[in-house]
């Protein structure tokens, strides 16, 4: 099929386009009103609370699902009235969306319709809601999932080769009907690969440890041309439940899938793995991970001269661990939860952010403990932005959304807390540089091309962009891809589409949204 690139401009960003002197002056945000919402609960909504992002009435405006726990989800429409202005919110949920017991949220278009629905995950038995549009869900009657009553606490998806729906993977926490728990009592992973148009049970995926986030990636690409082998599914898990014998683990996804192993590139790692970021950052091409735990955070690097699938931790010098608050005044280790890159001031240079937070009275753990916002100097060492900026939440933070909320070209973020109100704030920050939104439509079922990878050339690096559905912490976005440029201004875009097919380098202009049809 002919591969179409269509430019929509959008309003330029009304803030000076100069490239931001790196270290010159931190971001900053303002806090905006945001309905009432809190996620709340016994033990089993320590974690979870994750939050969702997705546009769910065709306006472009990205719009909110935030996970309840004991309290209702609740969906956040964006009122916000013309790109630029004051980020504004309503909440409107559908009846659909009313049940308890909801620890996470992912969007994605599961029957290729063009029209985003919704994996939930609960403290009970999950669910997939079909959308319908104007922001308006309803369960699906003829997809033949069904889930038993687990602790579900992650998701991811994929499309593999051929199939008429995703696959969707399920990462489960402790099994609550084991008697001797819950210390080393984790459930399987329940992966539901389609038979047809329809799923049938779900393959257990064993062992499992305690799943916190997963990831479906294609980490066999090559650097220099068309994407190539298949997704397999990343794992980060929680050593305080599964205790000993338990890691981060990387499923082969063949049939049926195999753990990867020493022997085939994979190293041990063992965390309290929360969340899971995925993003290029040193121009090699390939993803690198952010993994959040208690303690130390870490970053990864893809190894491309390994022989499988080989990730190496930067060091300290880096400035990513964010093992201890730097705001606050407490010296405990810190407790990390979602982490999300995006470049918060556009200078070019990707940044971190994590949720922080006390599991809920850990006392080896910081009670005051903030979010931390790692900002990225051009010497590829990040440091800590949070309390500058204005986002050094003191609460209890689980889940995030770091999106451009108003359409102005600067990421906005929105986090939801447990047992404190969500919060909601608006990039203010006025010294930006150049942009570039990006969306793509793939062909169905898998519409939202995901397995695809961008690249877009600024004439000193390419920023790759894998597109995937799943990682952070109980919740993630869908929608827009946003590339903070510095101050580039010729830039040269080509997508590779999830069946191998390669658009041509096109040029695009920045500060504006372009869409590729594939």
């Amino acid at each position: 099929m002919p591969v179409r690139i269509r430019l929509r401009l959008a309003p330029l960003c009304l803030l000076p386009q100069l490239a931001f002197a790196n270290g010159s002056e931190p971001p900053l945000f303002t806090p905006r009103p945001i309905a009432a919402h809190i996620y709340d609960g016994d033990w089993e909504h320590f974690v979870g609370g994750g939050l969702a992002s997705l546009d769910c009435n065709g306006d472009r405006f990205p719009d909110l699902v935030a996970a309840g726990g004991s309290n209702p989800v609740q969906l956040m429409v964006n009122r916000t009235k013309t790109p630029g202005a004051n980020v504004q919110f309503t909440a409107d949920t559908p009846e659909a969306l009313t049940p308890t017991g909801v620890t996470g949220i992912y969007p994605l278009d599961i029957d290729g319709d063009g029209i985003l629905d919704l994996a939930v995950l609960r403290v009970g038995a999950d669910q997939l809601l079909r959308g319908t549009g104007d922001c308006q869900f309803e369960p699906f009657d003829d997809l033949g999932f069904s889930s038993g009553d687990h602790w579900t606490t992650a998701f991811s998806a994929t499309w593999e080769n051929g199939a008429q729906l995703p696959t969707l993977a399920f990462g489960t926490y402790v099994d609550r009907s084991n008697s001797d728990g819950p210390f080393e009592a984790c459930d399987d992973t329940l992966l539901y690969r389609p038979e047809g148009h329809r799923y049938g049970p779900p393959n257990r995926l064993k062992p499992g440890y305690c799943a916190l986030s997963m990831l479906f990636t294609n980490w066999h690409r090559r650097a220099d041309g068309p994407a190539q082998g298949r997704a397999d599914l990343r794992i980060s898990n929680d050593r305080h439940y599964y205790v000993r014998d338990g890691q981060e683990q990387m499923w082969k996804m063949t049939t049926p899938p195999v753990l990867y192993q020493q022997d085939d590139g994979w190293a041990p790692y063992h965390l309290w793995g929360m969340g899971i970021a995925s993003r290029d950052l040193n121009g090699d091409g390939f993803s690198d991970v952010y993994l959040t735990s208690m303690g130390d955070q870490k970053l990864q690097l893809f190894d491309p001269a390994g022989i499988g699938p080989s990730y190496r931790d930067v060091t300290y010098d880096y400035g990513t661990t964010a093992h201890r608050p730097t705001s606050g005044g407490d010296g405990r280790p810190s407790t990390g939860w979602h982490a999300d890159f995006g470049d918060v001031n556009n200078d070019g240079l990707d940044d971190i952010f994590v949720t922080k937070g006390n599991v809920e009275q850990m006392p080896d753990a910081a009670m005051r403990d903030p979010n931390t916002l790692l900002i990225q100097g051009v010497d590829g060492r990040f440091a800590d932005a949070a309390a500058a900026a204005q986002i050094a939440s003191m609460a209890r933070s689980r889940g995030a959304v770091l999106r451009d909320l108003n359409l102005d070209g600067r990421l906005d973020l929105a986090v939801v807390n447990r047992r404190a109100p969500m919060e909601l704030y608006q990039n203010a920050t006025q010294a930006t540089g150049n942009w570039l939104s990006l969306s793509l439509r793939g062909i169905a079922p898998n519409t939202q091309a995901i397995g695809a990878f961008v690249e877009l050339d600024t004439g000193t690096r390419i920023h790759t962009r894998e597109i995937t559905v799943g990682g952070g912490h109980a919740g993630g976005s869908v929608g827009d891809l946003h590339f903070g440029l510095g101050e580039a201004q010729g830039l040269q875009l080509r997508v590779i589409w999830p069946d191998g097919e390669t658009t041509e380098w096109q040029a695009v202009p920045p500060n504006q949204h372009t869409t590729v049809i594939q």
